[in-house]
Formats: C-alpha cells, sequence, structure tokens
C-alpha cells in the first residue's frame, strides 16, 4: 500500500491507519494513530495445550516441547478457545533509539471481545519483533485476525538511560518473527 515502508524505528511503517483488508473487506485498523503505532499479529503462533507429562508451568524450566503446539495459520484467522492463551509475533520489527521507550497494550477492539494483549515494555536499545501474550477471557472462542491490527505501541521520548536493554544485552534481544518463550538467564 501507498505510504508503507521504514521509517525509524518501525518496519514496516504504515503514516496512515489502514482500515481495509488485503482482500478489499474490513480490516481491524493498524498503522498510524492518533496517539501511537497499532501492531498487526503475524502469521505464526504458539498455543498453549498441556501435554501428558504437564503438571505445572516453570517459567524457570519452561518445557516448550510438552507445553507449546506451534502452528502457521495459512487462512485469514485462528479461533482462540475459551479461557485460551496464545503467544503470537509482531508483524512490525523496531529498533528503540536509546531515548524512547514504549509500552503495547490491548487493542480496544478486541479488549470489547474478552481478549488481552499482554501489556508489553518496548526499553531503549532493544530491537525484534515484539512476542505478544494473548488471552481469551470468555466463555466462548474468539476469532483473531492475522496481518491486521491486535495491540497498541504508544511512546514516549527521555534522556538516555545509564544503561540501554543493548547495553545489557538483554535475554529478548532481537527476536526474530516467531514467539519467544520465556528465558531465564
Amino acid at each position: 500500500k501507498a505510504g508503507t515502508g521504514r521509517v525509524g524505528m518501525i518496519s514496516p511503517f504504515s503514516m496512515q491507519q489502514n482500515t481495509q483488508a488485503q482482500d478489499g473487506g474490513k480490516a481491524i485498523s493498524y498503522g498510524l494513530s492518533s496517539v501511537g503505532y497499532d501492531i498487526r499479529i503475524s502469521r505464526t503462533i504458539k498455543i498453549f495445550q498441556p501435554g501428558p507429562n504437564t503438571v505445572i508451568v516453570d517459567p524457570k524450566r519452561f518445557d516448550e516441547s510438552n507445553l507449546l503446539r506451534e502452528f502457521d495459520i495459512r487462512t485469514k484467522y485462528f479461533e482462540l478457545a475459551p479461557h485460551g492463551y496464545v503467544l503470537g509475533s509482531s508483524v512490525e520489527r523496531f529498533e528503540m533509539p536509546d531515548t524512547v521507550s514504549a509500552i503495547c497494550l490491548s487493542k480496544s477492539t478486541y479488549a470489547r471481545c474478552g481478549i488481552l494483549c499482554n501489556t508489553t515494555p518496548l526499553e531503549p536499545g532493544w530491537t525484534g519483533h515484539l512476542t505478544l501474550e494473548l488471552a481469551n477471557l470468555t466463555d466462548l472462542p474468539v476469532r483473531i485476525y492475522v496481518n491486521e491490527g491486535i495491540a497498541q505501541v504508544q511512546f514516549w521520548r527521555h534522556e538516555r538511560p545509564h544503561t540501554t536493554y543493548a547495553d545489557r544485552a538483554g535475554k529478548y534481544m532481537d527476536q526474530g518473527n516467531e514467539p519467544v518463550v520465556p528465558r531465564v538467564l
């Protein structure tokens, strides 16, 4: 689309709020908004599905093979089961300057359907695709549209901190375009 490309810290970047899907139908909006940037969810997701040996989820000893099933969504959407949980990834890649922080928040369209997108910080110096943690708080399945808006990122400027995320080589630095599970170093 016109106005899409790389601008500073977000790639791909859209200078406008996009409300039309690639097939010409309506889309859940993404792109530049009045107070931030609405990001999209990519096609690769990891769904929490307990395996036969799952007793507890332990972030220090996360057993991805026993708990997560990875899917590459080839349709326009997937359905998140009632009280289900999924890890996704943003289509957009971020390169946070040393003097900018951001926070990723739930998009109200999905929040009104019972979907909670975990509040996630983007620290100064961090780069990568955001891992998105989505929870369905309802008793019904909720449809999640891939490559459409899922969350909003709001930014603010400040002085450079003493140590940036890049300086301390943070454990989630340079995440690729697939969800990343918990890491404890």
